[in-house]
């Protein structure tokens, strides 16, 4: 090979590279190990983080430790699924078509929406995808956004206007939901797209229609973050006046993993099926007159002109919705409501549990699903430490997000938590409270009450 390329030794490959930049001897590496020392090696590294089977999770935040039932795997593992990489050639991939045509359509029924996206990577870069689809349908660059949003969701709004040439306003809470005065001030007629979330990242419920009112007066679109799981229970976004929702797919069938992969979803009016991210699937029939599928619109740049294009990427996690797809005919429509059912109902009794805590307060008086937020008196890092030594993931501190909000903690409920972990966390949750302020200040651990208050 050398000889090909015309040079006499390897070293005549470095020459462009100073000298004085090259190693004059081997990297100061330890022998390697076998198979299975790095197997133990790898296995004691494993051990050292807790997860969702070792300690009873109460922590949400957009990702939730749902049961996946064992068909999700069985058939998201079997090859024609799990080997391909994407249908180019539609008229050889009619089964992985297929699958985005039904995902789409459960995407649809459940947001209310007539059409959907066969998913997108996960629920924040899909805020990103809204705002694009706004900007372009409005001609205007303002976004406003509440501060119900997913704090991730704003983050990408922020990083991805920079690109578009776009504003991004935030709009406070008022008793843990929109401020619908202030949404109304800061709406006007330079605004391309009002963000919010329902349920909301405190766990609110929000009054969708009358924001997606505000915005409509405004001249914008109504891009709504949704929970799949809450849809269940809750007015479907499309019936409340919005042209847009969009989320996180993990929910659905999709482990925790650590925070990933997941995947995205998608939904609007018709009028901007042109306008959407990534592909959609279409149904048609052959020339003998049977049933087929077709990717029926990709508006990335390599397959259209490049200035009408919506994404340079695939934009899709395929067999993650997939997975999102089998969860939800696994349930079918009588299992997903009762599924909703339950999360509501547990989601209020540990809401009344831990707010009859002395020292715990509810953050916010508004009807919550799934998620809900309590003040706590002693500095929440002690309360998660000393939940952690009874094997609990005692909640998210909002205070990683909010500075008004340094001594919230944010609980989840999915149904894997069952009214006697919820016990548990009380009365782990009210010993922490009582007695975790002084061992925090002995520990040392992290920093005192007072900096964490700052």
């Amino acid at each position: 090979m050398l000889e090909a390329i015309g040079v006499s030794s390897v070293d005549d490959l470095f020459d462009a590279i100073p000298e004085a930049l090259r190693l004059d001897g081997p990297l100061g590496l330890e022998d390697g190990l076998s198979e299975s020392e790095c197997f133990d090696e790898l296995a004691a590294l494993a051990a050292r983080n807790a997860h969702a089977d070792s300690e009873a999770c109460f922590l949400g935040a957009g990702m939730y430790d749902h049961y996946v039932p064992a068909l999700v795997d069985a058939i998201t593992q079997r090859s024609e699924f799990l080997t391909p990489y994407t249908p180019y050639q539609p008229e050889v991939s009619q089964g992985g078509l297929q699958a985005m045509f039904e995902f789409q359509t459960a995407i649809s029924e459940l947001t209310g929406l007539p059409v959907a996206n066969a998913s997108l990577y996960e629920g924040p870069s899909s805020a990103a995808s809204a705002a694009y689809l706004a900007i372009g349908a409005t001609k205007r660059t303002k976004l406003v956004a509440s501060r119900g949003l997913h704090p991730h969701s704003r983050a990408a709004l922020r990083t991805y206007a920079k690109g578009f040439g776009a504003e991004v306003v935030e709009v406070g809470l008022a008793d843990g939901v929109t401020d619908a005065g202030e949404l109304a001030a800061a709406a006007g007629d330079d605004t391309a797209a009002v963000f919010i979330q329902n349920p909301n990242f405190l766990g609110a419920i929000e009054d969708v229609a009358a924001l997606a009112a505000i915005a409509k007066d405004a001249g914008a679109l109504t891009a709504a973050a949704v929970d799949p799981i809450s849809l269940s229970v809750l007015r479907p976004p499309g019936e409340c006046g919005v042209d847009v929702a969009f989320g996180e797919g993990q929910p659905l069938g999709n482990r925790l993993d650590f925070g990933g992969p997941s995947f995205g979803f998608f939904a609007a009016t018709e009028e901007h099926i042109r306008r959407m991210p990534g592909r959609i699937a279409g149904e048609t029939t052959d020339a003998d007159d049977r049933r087929g599928f077709v990717l029926a619109l990709q508006t990335r740049e390599q397959h259209i002109r490049r200035e009408k294009a919506t994404h340079n990427i695939c934009t899709s996690q395929a067999l993650n919705a997939l997975a999102g797809v089998i969860y939800l005919a696994w349930l079918g429509k009588r299992g997903f409501t009762e599924l909703g059912e339950l999360v509501a109902q547990r989601t209020a009794y540990a809401r009344e549990k831990l707010a009859a805590i002395d020292g715990v307060e509810l953050l916010h008086e508004a009807p919550v699903f799934r998620e809900f937020a309590v003040r706590v008196e002693t500095p929440v890092e002690a309360v998660l430490d000393r939940c952690a030594e009874d094997g609990l993931a005692a909640g998210y501190w909002l205070g990683r997000e909010y500075d008004e909000y340094q001594d919230g903690l944010l609980v989840a409920l999915t149904e894997r938590r069952s009214k006697a972990d919820i016990d548990r966390l009380a009365d782990s949750l009210e010993r922490a409270v009582q007695g975790a302020g002084d061992e925090f200040l002995r520990a040392g651990r992290r920093n005192s009450p007072e900096e964490v208050a700052t």
